[in-house]
Parts: structure tokens; sequence; C-alpha cells
């Protein structure tokens, strides 16, 4: 935690501030990747939203007051600026947001970054027949593995109500890979 405060400290400081997010960069870039690259699924779509994720919190580091951690403020931030992304995407496709789910999934067979096999693409195809909730709560326990406390914080709930997302979603993707 000193560590944290310490970075906090840096990152909020003009004089060190600069050398100080790029510490923080190479400590969360990756996982903050990976964390947009479930909501988002498209590799080149998730460095646009990390890349606008890590200005924003370049610009409002000043802002944070240490009421939650820092990793999960980021990742606030970055789930928001993911969320937001698609809203915009299926706005401009003139499509719903469940309709650019679909497509995301099937554009994943030609993403040269997917590395997934038939198994995968349908774990992805049930997780993204998820509520959006619910989507979020299983990509960030499965993929993830956030505690319910740390997900309380980023997604502003209570861990019970996450709980019982991850179990409802869990049941909803056994059904859906255990069809046909």
């Amino acid at each position: 935690m000193t560590d944290e405060i310490t970075l906090i400290e840096q990152l909020q400081s003009d004089h060190q501030k600069d050398q100080a997010f790029k510490a923080l960069l190479s400590q969360y870039k990756e996982r903050l990747y990976w964390h947009i690259r479930h909501i988002v699924k498209s590799h080149d779509d998730a460095d646009d939203v990390l890349q606008n994720t890590f200005i924003k919190i370049y610009k409002n580091i000043h802002n944070f007051k240490g009421d939650s951690k820092l990793f999960s403020w980021m990742y606030r931030i970055a789930t928001n600026e993911s969320l937001t992304f698609l809203n915009k995407k299926a706005k401009q496709l003139q499509i719903t947001n469940e309709e650019l789910q679909t497509a995301s999934i099937n554009n994943l067979t030609s993403d040269v970054y997917f590395e997934g096999d038939q198994i995968q693409l349908k774990l992805q195809q049930a997780i993204a027949s998820l509520p959006e909730k619910q989507q979020l709560v299983f990509n960030m326990k499965y993929f993830q593995d956030l505690k319910y406390k740390d997900m309380a914080e980023i997604l502003n709930t209570s861990e019970g109500a996450l709980k019982a997302s991850y179990h409802i979603a869990v049941k909803k993707i056994e059904t859906y890979l255990t069809q046909d």
C-alpha cells in the first residue's frame, strides 16, 4: 500500500508526474488491456480504448482522492470507456448493442490477434449472450480472477449482488455451451 501511496503522490506532483505515469503504464497496461479486450472483443478497438483510458487517467489523476484503490479507480475508468466506446460504435453503425456484440464475436475468427479455438469462440458467444452487467462480472471473475471486493469498488455495487450475478452468468453459460 505504501508503494501505491508513493505512486499516487508522484502522479499528483507536477515534477514527478511524467516519470510516475510511465511506471503506472508499465505496471497496469497489460492488465487493463485484457480487461478492455474482454469487453470490446477486438484488438484494435481495445488498443484505442486503452489509449483513451490512460489519457483520462493522466488528465484526472489529480482528482483521485484515495477513497478506493488506484487499481479499482483505473478499472472503473477502463470499464466506462469500454462501454461508452461500444455504445458510440453501435450508434454509428445504427445497430443495437446486442447486434454489435454478435458482429464482434463473428469477427473474432478473422482477428489475427485471436488465438482461440472453436471452444473459445463458443465461450465468447455464450458470454455475449449475457446482459451487460453479467458479462462484466463474468469477465472480471473468470478471466482476471478479481476479488468480489475489488469488483464491488470498480462496479460500485455490493459483493452479494456480484456473487449472484456471477452465479447466474455461469449457469447461463453452462446452458449455452451444452445446447445442441
